[in-house]
Formats: structure tokens, sequence, C-alpha cells
């Protein structure tokens, strides 16, 4: 019985080998056809496509400047492109009141948009001006050698340099200087992109953009007035006072915002330049049906939110069913809301009642920068400069400010809601302490208040985040509307009230 039982375990052992190669066999076969399937879906990357000689005459790229974007090359052979590029230092506004020294390519932040095809020989000519203070280079994302052309393209001022690249890979590449200190010269807005289309173009679409988001330094505090200088110390720590799209405040809104119409296809093509913070990229009211994700040939449908590292891009492609504004966000939402990162898609065309019923959307919820402008805040700004600002440009920039900041609670009547904010329009509280309302608006208030003979007890944040000017022109405008008492409030007054935190003052929660 023992050996009989030997002999079956010997047995079964050997049918179990005799087997397995069986079931090797089918499972290598089902690996190589998995992997032929997934071999027909590659592109082949940098080791495949249409690398054969430039053909035809030398063509001179097409580039232009933020949102705009090239049209597409149409070429059906790879050819030789030549890409001429400026680094421009020039001194821009980067919000209403507020300047910057930029470093440029081109003259623009981002960079000038460089569009070319896969197996294109390009010849870069990068010319530093002469009024220069730093030499400049560039580092494209698209390329394929030592430091992105880097090493190649370090240029003095008053100096030009050339090199000479294949385009190796279809994708959207950002650019940037990577002269020392890098983040220094990228924080500055020195980037931008380049597409290198697929050899069979990328699917026709009705609108193309070009919007780029970068994180900016300034040694002043958000919307100070005046020249601000790099703020080393806060790039080192990723402290931005700015997050922005294409190196400004307001740069794709109000009388810049981006158009199109309804039944059109918007592509937008978006990177971020850094030099720290990555990207939550997302649009208000849309859903993108596809998403070339990280820039690359692959793209995922349906999506809400893209993420976008710092150095990288994305393409999307949605389309317009309805009327509205459509706003584009960082969704790491107070980037958007209390530093910038913030744009309007205006679409216009007829209302589609079966996919949507409500209104446009409301300026109040989108903040200051959905009005026209705010040349009444500028031209406040610049009369302070020079010691000559009036009550009444307080009272203009006063109103444009308290709609971005103030009127989603208070409504833009002051009336306020009923049993939860308190009115502002002939406010017993403001009549009885007209110092009250830059007081509140500087450090909140909690606790129970009565107003118009009425009891509140809600709470109301402290807005730390507005300048001094900021406040001394709300508080004016307040003061000065809906029956108040009248007076002004100076931003010296505002300085010293900031300093003095009163008891009851909010946690903002």
């Amino acid at each position: 019985m023992r050996r009989a039982s030997r002999n079956l375990v010997i047995a079964t052992a050997v049918a179990i080998a005799l087997a397995l190669p069986g079931c090797r066999d089918a499972g290598d076969a089902e690996t190589s056809t998995d992997k032929a399937a997934a071999a027909s879906d590659e592109t082949g990357g940098s080791a495949k496509g249409d690398f054969g000689p430039p053909q035809g005459q030398p063509v001179d790229a097409v580039l232009t400047q933020p949102p705009q974007v090239p049209p597409a090359t149409g070429r059906k052979a790879p050819a030789k492109v030549i890409v001429k590029l400026d680094v421009i230092e020039k001194e821009m506004p980067i919000s209403e009141g507020v300047t910057y020294t930029f470093w440029t390519f081109g003259g623009t932040v981002p960079g000038s948009f460089i569009r070319v095809r896969q197996g294109d020989t390009v010849e870069f000519h990068l010319r530093n001006m002469p009024e220069s203070k730093m030499p400049h280079n560039i580092d494209l994302h698209g390329v394929t050698g030592p430091g992105g052309g880097a090493a190649s393209s370090f240029t003095a001022p008053g100096h030009s340099s050339r090199f000479t690249f294949k385009a190796l890979n279809a994708g959207l590449y950002v650019y940037h200087c990577a002269t020392a200190p890098v983040g220094m010269h990228v924080a500055n807005g020195m980037y931008g992109l380049i597409l290198v289309e697929p050899p069979e173009g990328l699917p026709p679409v009705d609108r193309e953009y070009y919007v780029m988001q970068g994180d900016f330094y300034t040694t002043g505090k958000y919307r100070e007035k005046g020249l601000q200088p790099f703020d080393m110390e806060k790039a080192i720590e990723e402290h931005p006072t700015y997050v922005l799209f294409n190196g400004s405040e307001g740069a794709l809104t109000g009388d810049k915002a981006l158009t199109a119409k309804t039944g059109e296809t918007v592509r937008l093509f978006v990177g971020n330049g850094g030099p720290n913070l990555v990207s939550s990229f997302h649009v208000i009211g849309e859903i993108f049906d596809k998403v070339w994700f990280e820039g690359g040939t692959r793209f995922q449908e349906n999506v809400q939110t893209t993420l976008i590292p710092s150095g990288g891009a994305a393409m999307m492609d949605f389309r317009l069913e309805v009327p509205g504004s459509y706003v584009l966000v960082d969704h790491s939402i107070f980037r958007a809301f209390n530093k910038g990162a913030l744009a309007i898609l205006k679409a216009d065309g007829a209302d589609n009642k079966a996919i949507y019923s409500g209104k446009e959307v409301d300026y109040v919820y989108l903040g200051d920068r959905a009005q026209p402008n705010m040349k009444a805040v500028a031209t406040a700004a610049a009369s302070a400069k020079v010691g000559e600002l009036t009550v009444e440009e307080q009272i203009k920039a006063g109103q444009a400010l308290f709609a971005g900041t103030c009127s989603t609670c208070h409504q833009p009547n002051g009336e306020g809601l009923e049993g939860v904010f308190p009115p502002l329009a002939g406010s017993s509280y403001i009549k009885a302490d007209p110092k009250a309302v830059p007081r509140v608006m500087l450090h909140g208030l909690q606790g129970p208040v009565n107003v118009n003979g009425k009891d509140y007890n809600s709470v109301m944040p402290p807005m730390t985040q507005l300048t001094d000017d900021e406040v001394a022109n709300i508080a004016t405008y307040v003061l000065n509307s809906w029956g108040n008492p009248g007076g002004k409030v100076t931003n010296a007054e505002a300085a010293q009230i900031r300093q003095a935190k009163p008891a009851n003052a909010s946690e903002g929660h």
C-alpha cells in the first residue's frame, strides 16, 4: 500500500510537470499577443517617425504672443525651420498699480509660442538684447541634447547664439531659461511652450489658445503698489505672492478675456512654468472632452481637473454648448481668488435650455477680475503716489474693489442678507463708529451685534489680504454710500488700525 501510494504521488507529479510547459506556452502566447497589441498602439517615440532630410526651402517659424497660437504647419514632410527669439528684460504690470521687472522670451510672459512638426530640423537663434543686465540661455524640453540647448545657447547681453536640433518627439513641451540661478530666471518669467506636431497633425478645432501658469515672488504683499523686486527667500520657501496666468493679474479677463462661440470646439495649450507649484487646472462650468496629459500623445476623456507639473504641459479640447463666462482657475482655489490665478473664456451664442437652464455666471462670484477693467483702482493708486488722491477717486476705486471682495455677502446695494449678514446701507453700527468699517475689514468680527434694531451673530473673517490702500478705498466707498454718514479713511489710518487688534476680532471661522 505504501509503495502504491508512492507510485501514485510520482505519477501525479509527472503529470503536473508534463502539463506545465503547456501552461507556460499558453501564457507566453497570451503575453506575446498583448505585447503585439501594445506595440501596434505605440508611436515609437524618438525611434520612429518621418526623420528624413529637410525638404523644400527653409521655413521661418511663425511665433505668436500669448494667448494666440500659430497656425498648424500643414506640411507633409520635414523642413528646416528657423526660429528667432529675443531675450528682453522689461518692466511690466503684474497687477493693477504694481510693476515688476520681468525677464522674457520675446517680450511677453509666457514667451512666444513655437510650433514645428516632428522630424523638422530646427535652427534656433537666441539674441540677448544689449539693454539686458544678465546673460541668458534656453532649455527646450522638446530638444534631445545636453541641457535641451542650454549648453549651446548661453548668450551675453548684446550677443546672439545659434544651435540646431532635430525634433524627434511629438508633444507639447516647456522651454525656459537655465542660466544660474535657474530658479530666479524662471521666476522672473523666462518660460514658454513649443509644440511639436505629430506628422499627421492634431485633430482640427475651431479655436486654439495659449495659457501658461507661473508663480511670482515679490518683496511686497499681494497687490502692494509700485515697482516690486524679486524676493529670493520667498521663492526658496515656495511662498508666492502671485500665482498668475500669462504673467499678470487680469491678463485674460475683462476686455482681454478669451472668446469663442457656442457650438465651437476650443483647444487650450496650457503650460506650467513654475518655478515651484503644481497646477490643478480647471475650467469652471466645462468638462474637458479630451486631455493630452503631460503634453504627450495619449489622451484621457471626460476630465474635470488635470494636474500640470512645474515644467510640464497639457492639451485639452472641449465643446462649448451654452453661452456664458467660463472661469479658468488653478483649483488650489486660494491661488485663484487671492493670488490671481484666474482667467475668463467668454462664449457668445443662443441659450440651450435643454442643457443648462440657469443664468450666466454672476460677476460677484468671479470677483473684481470679471469687471471690464480696474482703471479706477489704477487711477487712485497713481494719485496716491503723488499725494493728490481725492475722495471721489477713493470712492470709485472702492466701488470696484467692493464688487470683488465684499458684495457676495453684503450684496451690491449694501443690504446684506436677512438674519445672516448685517446691512451696510444706512447702518446704525457704522453711524455710531465710522472707523468700525476699516477695523472690521482688517480684524473681522465675531459675537452678537445689533444693527438697525436687529440682532446678528455671524462671523466676519478678516480681510488681511487687502493692502492699506485697498482698505482705505473700500471703507471710504462704504462711508459715502447708501445713506451712511460720509467721511474718508486714509491708508495711514488703515495701517494704524491694522496694528491694533480688538478684543472681538475674528479668527476667520
